[in-house]
């Protein structure tokens, strides 16, 4: 299964499953009067949108590359993620607030049968969504899946928490707002993470050491010479990978030589690990900067 697939697969079956999600608990919220649960269930809704950003930003992605882009359009998938992070803070920040308000007003809640059966079942098809998006995206290496996959979970780990309220509900009277705060911080964990991972890939970063070191061993295999390879960075531009480097050769070495090397060395690197390699020449006896 390949991204666009994977990113169209994974984000139809969260939008069909949010939006019956959301139904269910939303009802139980009104009938219930709870606070805690009607955050819960525009927490599912909210995972409905990010998963309606993730099909259309699938669909941007598998353009190919043109002029203006030459690198493709893979990273709508990133900004995808982004902007499922600001959905998730903003929710987040509405029902700190709301939670805030009924503390102050000292409002309590009362749980039913209902609101246990709704929150057992959103708790169970939420982490089965998760699971589901983590394996997808594993497979296909989707950032925005896993970004929907850890929504998923952190809707699951919000409808915990309420489930443990329910129970607790008929000895604090505060546990409902209390809840609500809890869920709100489980949202902007879950925005703090996201944008941290989505940020690092957009500004560039350092390959992982076994990338390099299976790099290093494939280009030792056809060249025996110490080429003292370094200064590895990669950019990821998620449907093209860029790799820059240096090398050293002889200093004595030709022009037309060395560039001969470079250009071997760049094409093995793409045949074996399909990413397009730059390679910097430095004579030899040069200590890296």
């Amino acid at each position: 299964m390949d991204k666009v697939k994977g990113g169209y697969v994974e984000g139809t079956a969260s939008i069909i499953t949010n939006l019956v999600l959301f139904a269910f608990k939303f009802w139980a919220g009104i009938v219930t009067g709870s606070l805690a649960l009607e955050a819960d269930a525009w927490h599912t809704l909210s995972d409905s949108i990010s998963s309606v950003v993730l099909v259309i930003a699938t669909k941007l992605m598998s353009k190919k590359a043109d002029k203006e882009h030459p690198f493709g359009h893979g990273r709508w998938e990133q900004i995808a993620a982004l902007f499922i992070a600001f959905i998730l803070g903003i929710i987040g920040y509405d029902f700190l607030k709301q939670s805030i308000i009924q503390f102050r007003n000292r409002e309590a809640v009362h749980f039913g049968i209902i609101a246990i059966v709704v929150t057992i079942a959103s708790i169970v098809v939420k982490e089965v969504l998760a699971q589901y998006a983590f394996y997808i995206a594993r497979k296909t290496g989707n950032t925005s899946v896993k970004a929907d996959g850890w929504h998923h979970r952190s809707d699951a780990l919000s409808s915990v928490v309420v489930l443990v309220g329910i129970f607790l509900a008929e000895y604090f009277w505060w546990i409902d707002s209390v809840l609500a705060a809890i869920i709100a911080l489980f949202l902007f964990y879950a925005t703090v993470k996201i944008i941290k991972e989505t940020v690092t890939k957009m500004l560039g970063e350092e390959p992982d050491e076994n990338l390099i070191e299976k790099i290093t061993a494939s280009v030792k295999a056809a060249y025996h010479d110490n080429l003292q390879m370094h200064h590895f960075h990669l950019h990821d531009y998620v449907t093209e990978k860029e790799l820059t480097l240096h090398i050293r050769l002889d200093k004595d070495m030709t022009i037309e030589k060395g560039h001969h090397i470079a250009s071997e060395i760049e094409d093995t690197i793409r045949k074996n690990f399909g990413i397009m390699a730059t390679i910097h020449i430095e004579p030899l006896k040069t200590a890296a900067l």
